[in-house]
């Protein structure tokens, strides 16, 4: 229990920094005024129209990142598995600049395509599996993503080098990955797109528990494999196009989130998968609120500082796995 109330404590310390956070000097007050719609009308729109959903929406992404990463880790049995590494974020990112480069109008446009764009990365990772002989085989898998996704930069470095400057610098703004277009008609989009996948992610806790001690033993205890690893590629995927397309490529928070809720909350996903989605959350809200102070009034890229963070502990993981 104490665990958990830490946990929440944490999440709301992060979303109330995040809020008070900014360019322009707000205190407690001013942001409890402005969320109530009274006091300087200026406020009002700061707190309410952009902070506000700015905050949510990093945290709704950073923890649907966290959880993601923590079903990746689970089903190929990899600790060092994200989103990345099965090139569902570079099929999503390619997707989404394709779309901005061609200037794809309305706010369904990104996402849509980020979704196409994910959903046909893990298709081509399933068929290279297939043409291998070796249909969901977790070595394969992580083989097949490392290629789509170099796949995927590929060609997106060559959209990026034949696109007019204004289309090249929206789709480097969007690729660093950062929240300036946050609003609340992003946020509505991404939840209508994240909750299918993450209540389908969640109802698998018990069967990736599982899963996680090997596909043979899985079978054996009752959980019906093939369809069950497909069903969680489908929500990973989808789930990791709703973030990339509001968000841009945001490293790092799959990868590293779900082993530190490991090390207090052990390898059971009914609690894990919720915890990692409130420490995601919190992380990336915190790492937004640094974004926009550090170098105010300037706004460093969200994937920069999450880079920055996650290096030093990715060194120590794949220390930690290699001995």
């Amino acid at each position: 229990m104490r665990r958990w109330t830490g946990l929440a404590v944490l999440a709301v310390a992060a979303l109330a920094i995040g809020v008070l956070a900014g360019p322009v000097d707000l205190g407690a007050r001013d942001v409890v005024s402005g969320l109530m719609g009274r006091g300087d009308p200026v406020h009002v729109v700061i707190v309410r129209n952009l902070r506000v959903p700015r905050v949510l929406l990093a945290f709704a992404v950073g923890g649907s990142l966290a959880v993601t990463g923590a079903v990746l880790q689970a089903l190929v049995r990899n600790p060092l598995a994200d989103p990345y590494l099965l090139g569902l974020s570079g099929g999503a990112g390619l997707g989404a600049v394709l779309a901005i480069t061609l200037g794809l109008a309305g706010p369904w446009a990104v996402p849509i395509a980020a979704a196409i764009g994910a959903l046909l990365a893990i298709v081509t990772v399933y068929r290279l599996a297939v043409v291998a002989g070796s249909v969901l085989d977790t070595r394969v898998l992580l083989l097949g993503g490392v290629v789509v996704g170099a796949f995927a930069s590929a060609v997106v470095g060559a959209i990026l080098a034949l696109s007019p400057a204004e289309s090249l610098r929206n789709a480097l703004v969007w690729l660093l990955g950062g929240f300036d277009g946050a609003s609340w008609q992003a946020l509505g989009i991404f939840l209508i797109y994240a909750v299918v996948p993450i209540a389908v992610l969640y109802r698998a806790s018990r069967p990736l528990d599982l899963l996680s001690l090997g596909e043979e033993p899985a079978r054996f205890l009752g959980a019906d494999v093939e369809p069950l690893k497909r069903r969680l590629y489908v929500s990973a995927s989808v789930l990791t196009a709703a973030a990339v397309a509001v968000s841009g490529i945001i490293g790092f928070v799959g990868l590293v989130v779900p082993h530190a809720i490991r090390l207090v909350w052990g390898h059971t996903h009914r609690s894990l998968l919720p915890a990692a989605f409130l420490l995601g959350g919190a992380l990336l809200a915190g790492a937004d609120a640094l974004a926009r102070t550090a170098f105010a009034p300037l706004t460093l890229p969200v994937g920069v500082v999450t880079a920055v963070l996650g290096v030093p502990v990715f060194a120590l993981l794949l220390r930690r796995w290699a001995t």
